[in-house]
């Protein structure tokens, strides 16, 4: 048997890599933070779980790269949405409301994302974290900001202060008036975006996180536990 290419072993590393970021964030949306180990994510993957060290430093770096994939991809899937649109404004109240449905609807996944942050090492600076900052500044750019490197940091801080807000244990302040705070600070009309009292088409919470994730079917060859380690 002819050994595998690099680009095929490549292929099967992204798809693992993939598969654990799927199963870290199904299973901390099922059971949360504390109760999911890196064996349950290895073992709901379907990798081995020597897998996991090799891909992320630790739980908390995975789910955290886990989550932000789940929020660059649901700002994407808001801002492409049909009716296709380049209006700035729409675009920044589609990217509120994509921010704010997921404190409403993965409240367990955005809560434990809130105290990630909140931990001494902050931030995890891995690729899913670029594509949602890249996503961010370009939706304040076509808003028509002149200052994007001031007004990126300041739309990033007060969703993230809408997202606590939303989620603080007793006294949760609604996302009606969180949304409607936002959207006057931005000068938006209430009907841009998705209303609270409108629904857009896809918008809806979907358990399946699979659209999220390439994990297609793998190129032949011997298994990519065997891939990786090499």
């Amino acid at each position: 048997m002819s050994p595998r290419s690099a680009q095929v072993n490549e292929e099967l590393r992204r798809r693992s890599r993939e598969r654990l970021l799927q199963a870290a964030l199904e299973l901390v949306g099922e059971h949360g933070y504390e109760a999911t180990t890196l064996g349950d994510i290895a073992d709901r993957s379907g990798s081995a779980r020597g897998l996991v060290s090799y891909y992320f430093p630790g739980k908390r770096q995975l789910v955290q790269s886990a989550v932000h994939r789940l929020m660059h991809r649901t700002l994407e899937e808001a801002l492409e949405r049909e009716p296709r649109t380049e209006d700035g404004r729409e675009r920044l109240a589609r990217a509120i409301d994509a921010i704010l449905g997921l404190a409403r609807d993965r409240p367990v996944l955005m809560r434990q994302h809130m105290a990630g942050l909140l931990d001494t090492e902050g931030f995890v600076q891995c690729p899913e974290q670029k594509r949602l900052s890249e996503l961010l500044r370009d939706t304040v750019a076509r808003y028509g900001s002149r200052d994007v490197d001031a007004d990126y940091p300041m739309l990033r801080a007060l969703l993230m202060g809408a997202v606590f807000a939303a989620l603080v244990p007793g006294v949760p302040m609604p996302l009606p008036v969180l949304r409607a705070e936002l959207f006057a600070r931005y000068g938006l009309d209430r009907e841009l975006g998705v209303p609270p009292d409108a629904e857009a088409s896809g918008g809806t919470c979907d358990s399946d996180l699979s659209r999220f994730f390439a994990t297609g079917r793998e190129p032949a060859g011997r298994s990519e536990e065997k891939a990786a380690g090499q």
